[in-house]
């Protein structure tokens, strides 16, 4: 015989320390007091639905409620002795508490063999079981054959259901059922019952240590003992915050704390060496950020409950008062602001090729936001700044050159060209203006392009058109221009081109006058208070505001946010 094969056999912790009476449930009091009290008057349901997440004790309940319902003399949650029908109901070994795997029996064939054998009576115990685990896993047909049994099932007859997806159980099924939500549990009471394991085993334990898997558990008690054997196991016998920190592949809080700091400081020079040391000693990025995530919360909930953040038994002093300082010196949009770049954020660096680099981008963003404004500040900085005189926006008034006896005059062209678009075809056209109106009105944009870049208006008389060219110019653009007027307007124009003269194009006016508005909107005090609260900010284009629009959507929001 092998070495190997004469070494005893390994129980996992997870099911070393798996509860032997309702006693030895942790976090699950609502739920023990009202099994208590039915038992104790007799209230017992034909079925019970177990919700939680995994790992937190469904499946052990299940058992624990077999048991009560068959200890001896009769049912009860007290069960100071472990009888040879307890043993075999808690070890899954017992013929009359019938364990079933729904992932694996999902049709309705499954059912009519549970239908078929509740009729007869147990064998062994008081009452038959049949415990459902992962019930949600079955499909309509089986669910609606076990409806009737399930209602009215035989008096010997009970049913535990186990699950994770209560919202994928038909609410036919929960109708039937007493339901308990098995929550999950906090970490500092997780770290309580490593701590009192480890002393079982005889394993020297580091507070931090079982506060680490405590928290990487996430309320999962056999996730937790899972860690906690692999811990044993990495460091021979001894549970360490170094070894812990290397098997879970996370940093030491403190370097999570001094990043957090260097970003909401805006030392984006220091944030990086920090998040590429951390990189290269092993650390993932998608975690380093979750971490940061996850002190933006506690620091956000020192914030607004200190109290009860104070008693946070998974936190250590060093931790906590780290985070009362920093909850001092930031503001409560300035947290929830970094508290959403770094949610999104994480999602970016689990989906991008190097993430290393996006995690970089990430805090880069976090460190240059930093010094920003909030809205609350931003309004303040507004109110503060002197009044300035209201500029009204326009629309540049193009302006083209007409022959009048000694020269040429400048004349404005009309500023509403709807009347002119809208105008039948037999109108006769006062100026240039009016031709590009024309134009984009019969959806020509090539046209109206070119004569908006390339033509330099000198004078619209009558069925007369005198325009100069731009050097660019298609060849054709005169001749081009006069078929199509006459085609619109139904009247023959005489279109020639001068060698030279003619006001600028459109399409300069247009930029002249942008610019020019643009000069004026940026010398306004109040916008110089918005350049100067966001430092390499820039006004790249100013737009005419519709009043009337802007009216009636601040009326409607306005109307809103009074329901």
């Amino acid at each position: 015989m092998s070495e190997s094969s004469s070494l005893p056999a390994y129980r996992v912790l997870a099911r070393k320390y798996r509860p032997k009476t309702f006693a030895d449930l942790i976090g699950q009091e609502a739920l023990v007091r009202t099994l208590t009290n039915a038992f104790a008057t007799g209230r017992i349901a034909q079925g019970y639905m177990l919700t939680g997440v995994r790992g937190i004790g469904k499946t052990t309940t299940a058992r624990l409620i077999a048991r009560a319902l068959n200890y001896p003399p009769g049912a009860a949650i007290d069960m100071p002795e472990m009888t040879s029908t307890c043993e075999a109901i808690l070890e899954s070994r017992h013929m009359d508490v019938i364990e079933m795997d729904a992932a694996s029996n999902t049709g309705v064939d499954n059912m009519r063999e549970i239908i078929e054998s509740v009729r007869y009576a147990p064998v062994e115990a008081r009452i038959k079981v049949y415990i459902i685990d992962e019930v949600h896993m079955l499909s309509k047909s089986a669910f609606n054959a076990l409806l009737k049994t399930l209602e009215e099932p035989p008096p010997h007859v009970k049913f535990i259901f186990a699950t994770t997806e209560i919202r994928k159980v038909p609410v036919t099924i929960l109708s039937r059922c007493q339901r308990f939500d098995l929550k999950r549990l906090d970490a500092g009471l997780l770290t309580q019952h490593f701590a009192r394991i480890c002393g079982l085993e005889n394993v020297a334990a580091e507070e931090e240590a079982l506060r680490m898997i405590a928290r990487a558990a996430e309320g999962s008690v056999r996730d937790g003992l899972s860690l906690l054997d692999q811990a044993i196991a990495y460091g021979e016998n001894a549970v360490k915050t170094e070894d812990v920190l290397g098997m879970l592949g996370i940093v030491d809080r403190t370097r999570v704390i001094d990043l957090f700091d260097a970003v909401m400081s805006g030392d984006i020079a220091k944030a990086l060496n920090e998040m590429a040391a951390q990189y290269q000693g092993g650390s993932d990025p998608h975690t380093t950020l979750a971490d940061l995530a996850e002190f933006t919360h506690f620091v956000t909930r020192f914030k607004i409950v200190p109290e009860a953040s104070e008693r946070d038994q998974s936190r250590t002093t060093m931790e906590k008062a780290r985070a009362k300082e920093f909850a001092a010196k930031l503001s409560l949009p300035h947290l929830a602001r970094a508290w959403q770049m770094l949610l999104k954020g994480s999602t970016e660096t689990a989906q991008a090729a190097r993430p290393d680099l996006a995690a970089e981008m990430v805090l880069i963003r976090l460190a240059h936001a930093s010094d920003l404004p909030c809205g609350d500040d931003l309004v303040k900085l507004v109110k503060a700044a002197p009044a300035a005189p209201r500029i009204e926006a326009s629309r540049p008034t193009p302006q083209v050159m007409a022959s009048s006896g000694g020269g040429p005059v400048a004349q404005r062209m009309p500023a509403d060209t709807e009347t002119v678009a809208s105008a039948p075809a037999s109108v006769v056209l006062k100026d240039f203006a009016a031709i590009v109106a024309l134009a984009a009105d019969r959806r020509d944009v090539k046209l109206k392009s070119e004569l908006e870049r390339f033509v330099r208006p000198i004078i619209v008389d009558g069925n007369k058109v005198e325009i100069a060219l731009e050097k660019e110019a298609p060849p054709g653009l005169p001749g081009e221009l006069g078929r199509k007027l006459e085609m619109w307007t139904g009247r023959r124009y005489m279109v020639s081109v001068a060698r030279g003269g003619g006001a600028e194009t459109l399409h300069k006016q247009k930029k002249s006058a942008e610019a020019t508005t643009l000069a004026e909107v940026k010398a306004r005090p109040d916008v110089q208070a918005f350049l100067k609260a966001f430092p390499g900010a820039e006004i790249v284009k100013v737009r005419e505001l519709d009043t009337s629009t802007t009216t009636e959507t601040i009326t409607e929001d306005t109307d809103e946010e009074s329901h």
